[in-house]
């Protein structure tokens, strides 16, 4: 949820603690946990899993590969349940007209370079540009145009904006920061 005064605008920005990512991170579990169950069960001869059989599976190849497939499938899981536990990628905009200065805040995976925020002049920005490519998987992101610099991003490619919220968006802010707006 937005928030805005007359003289600061704060955007937040949603991160990795999305609901696809905790349906994908709990099915990727769930399939190396059953791969993993079923190749042991196999070299135990019992199954460990009552709903999970291993009573055709001979252990060499089969309960090998079945366990191989579930400590490779826990790789991906571990990573996703790590970026939604550090919620990277979550953050906020911040525009503040008193000051004059414009903040990106963004969290990153831990280290030195946890914490991200860019800061730019408010002088320095030129426009607000929509970018817009209908596909199969269609792409909607709102850039800000800095004077001597790349575009930067504002939204998510991942946000899954239609087109006349994007354009609201793009609306409300280039009001607020008195530029214009560039589209597709």
């Amino acid at each position: 949820m937005n928030w805005q005064s007359e003289w600061l605008r704060v955007e937040p920005i949603t991160g990795s603690r999305r609901i696809s990512n905790f349906c994908w991170a709990c099915i990727i579990s769930l399939g190396a946990l059953g791969f993993s169950s079923v190749g042991t069960s196999s070299y135990f001869g019992k199954d460990l899993i009552p709903f999970l059989s291993s009573q055709q599976i001979v252990f060499v190849p089969q309960g090998i590969v079945m366990c191989f497939y579930g400590i490779a499938g826990s790789f991906p899981s571990f990573y996703l349940w790590f970026t939604i536990l550090w919620n990277v990628g979550s953050g906020y905009n911040r525009f503040d007209k008193r000051k004059g200065i414009i903040c990106l805040f963004r969290r990153g995976f831990p280290g030195e370079n946890r914490r991200i925020c860019i800061r730019f002049s408010m002088k320095d920005i030129q426009a607000i540009r929509m970018e817009v490519r209908e596909a199969i998987y269609p792409r909607r992101v709102l850039h800000m145009k800095v004077k001597g610099q790349q575009d930067v991003p504002l939204t998510r490619i991942s946000e899954n904006l239609t087109l006349r919220e994007m354009e609201e968006k793009a609306a409300e802010l280039a009001r607020f920061l008195h530029v214009s707006i560039e589209g597709p």
